[in-house]
């Protein structure tokens, strides 16, 4: 099987990418195992909340601060502007409705209460341009009876702290209560597949009963796990607004997004090898020629261009060895630290250096293997070194501008 682009990892970047090929026309194919990052997607997405443990206001003025081998420095400070626009609409073009600046910072309601900075915020989670500067003046923070994976004190402590007026309620379903039996059952997936059609009529009148002088009820993002039919029916039914304040993971907003990225995808013409990961590539003359996957035996995928969105420790795109960090799927050069010791500080909440570890990539993205570069592999996401992504909040915003500037870059050349 013959394509113009093979994805290597269906996670964020890894869908962007093949969206944005996709459109253009080309021949392109994921390969995916399944399950990845984008299921724990709190409902935003963050381009830049701090540089150095400093918090910015404008990330597009920050980028400058940011080291020379980061990701977005690859890409181009006068270039993050448009790809990000562009991002969006991609998310937009597949039914994530999204809303942010790239110029500003945005505030979403975290599970626990605090406000954090972010770019891009998913339609219904609960946000404001700025704490000090939310639309209201009272909140009902509404749970559902025996769910604990949400901390609606949490989040009225946090709301007051914004000077906004809080108080809790809790909703009882009949439906839900067989979920209680288990403590497992009780997640936002299988909270999610339940509350539809008459469940949710149920719903919408117990939040209607509720009263009050409320402005706004804040609920669990535990609605709508395919589409956002669900949340705009619930809305349609019930007089005030509604909010989604983000769970603990799993996360009905990430797990909706991928669905969503993945239908679009297809639906452009994007093949998806869903469960089926690489097992090895034949690579001649600096070049990648084809793959193998370990469902496909010894059929091979053959394409002009291989983009690797493997993710990194988290989703085995980076593995820890005793003495090494190494990239799995191919061997590929890895930027890293040689002393084990080096690679982390013993305080825990200080920045951790292996944070920063990735496969090395020139200013085009191409990887290196055994000190050469691959001409025709790229890599995306978060598997990129010199970003870290949990301290300066900008993981998700390089996946999506990674996936894009690559993406772009083999439409101008094929």
């Amino acid at each position: 099987m013959i394509y113009d682009t093979i994805i290597i990892g269906g996670g964020l970047s890894g869908l962007v990418a093949g969206v944005k090929l996709a459109s253009a026309k080309k021949r392109v194919a994921i390969i995916t195992s399944g399950q990845s990052a984008l299921h724990f997607l709190s409902g935003s997405i963050g381009l830049l909340s701090a540089v150095d443990g400093e918090p910015v206001s404008d990330p597009i003025a920050s980028l400058e601060k940011l080291p020379e081998n980061h990701p977005y420095n690859k890409i181009g400070a006068g270039r993050i502007s448009s790809m990000a626009g562009e991002a969006a609409d991609i998310l937009k073009a597949a039914g994530i409705v999204v809303d942010g600046n790239a110029g500003e910072t945005r505030y979403r309601l975290t599970p626990l209460g605090a406000w954090e900075p972010t770019w891009l915020v998913m339609d219904g989670i609960a946000s404001c341009p700025h704490p000090s500067k939310c639309p209201w003046r009272k909140a009902t923070v509404v749970n559902f009876h025996g769910y604990l994976d949400f901390f609606p004190e949490y989040v009225a402590d946090g709301l007051r702290e914004a000077g906004i007026e809080a108080e809790c309620h809790e909703v009882k379903l009949p439906e839900l209560v067989r979920l209680r039996k288990s403590c497992s059952e009780m997640r936002a997936a299988s909270i999610a597949k339940i509350l539809r059609g008459e469940v949710l009529r149920k719903l919408a009148i117990e939040l209607n009963a509720l009263g009050g002088d409320s402005e706004v009820l804040l609920l669990p993002a535990v609605i709508g796990l395919k589409s956002m039919q669900e949340t705009e029916e619930l809305q349609a039914m019930v007089k005030k607004t509604i909010r989604y304040v983000p769970v603990i993971p799993m996360s009905v907003a990430g797990v909706r997004a991928q669905s969503m990225l993945r239908n679009y995808f297809e639906k452009l013409g994007g093949t998806y090898f869903l469960g089926d990961s690489v097992s090895r590539g034949n690579f001649s003359d600096g070049r990648l020629e084809s793959v193998h996957t370990a469902n496909l035996g010894e059929t091979v995928l053959e394409a002009d261009d291989f983009i690797l969105a493997t993710g990194s420790f988290f989703s085995q795109g980076l593995v820890a060895k005793p003495d090494a960090i190494v990239e799995p799927v191919f061997g590929l050069d890895v930027d890293q630290t040689a002393e084990r010791t080096e690679r982390y500080d013993k305080n825990f909440f200080a920045p951790q250096r292996y944070m920063r570890f990735g496969v090395e990539t020139d200013k085009e993205f191409r990887v290196s293997r055994g000190g050469k570069t691959v001409a025709n592999l790229r890599a995306i996401g978060s598997i990129l070194s010199g970003a870290d992504p949990l301290k300066e909040g900008s993981g998700a915003g390089i996946a999506l501008l990674s996936a894009v500037c690559v993406a772009r870059k083999l439409i101008t050349l094929n």
